[in-house]
């Protein structure tokens, strides 16, 4: 599926103009993972911004003595938000579920992009909180959760 297409298709750059798609396409590279592969490691530097476009992955804290589920990820979704800031560090682990593909930018280069073409930066970041805004709400749903607090 050309990269155009599958951008056009995704939920999380539906609307961008056929101009913010093409850049997006010239930035993305189609990747795949097997069940149970570890995409993003908890505590290590960030560097790909990833749209999930088949199968699916979760979103995982992990301590040394377990590992809780935090919010599932599946077509249409995406992980990675963190490769758009410098120097941060990855806060939660991501590991595929099961055969998935996705669409990797380099969120250096990305960043870089939406600095020169500001309504694209703009347009990105309003997408990206929302993702943030989601991601705070499924921790405090599964901690709620965790103490038994109804949610």
């Amino acid at each position: 599926m050309p990269l155009t297409h599958a951008l056009n298709e995704h939920a999380f750059t539906q609307g961008l103009t056929a101009a913010q798609i093409d850049i997006l396409a010239n930035l993305a590279t189609e990747v795949s993972f097997r069940e149970n592969d570890v995409i993003l490691v908890d505590g290590q530097r960030s560097t790909f911004f990833y749209l999930v476009l088949t199968g699916s992955a979760v979103v995982e804290l992990r301590t040394p003595v377990c590992v809780i589920a935090v919010q599932p990820l599946g077509p249409g979704n995406v992980f990675g938000w963190s490769a758009l800031l410098d120097r941060q560090d990855t806060l939660f682990q991501v590991r595929a579920r099961e055969h998935t593909t996705a669409l990797r930018i380099d969120g250096a280069a990305l960043k870089t992009r939406c600095m020169t073409d500001t309504a694209l930066g703009a347009e990105l970041l309003h997408r990206i909180l929302h993702v943030v805004a989601g991601r705070v709400k499924a921790t405090e749903i599964r901690f709620a959760e965790m103490c038994g607090v109804r949610v």
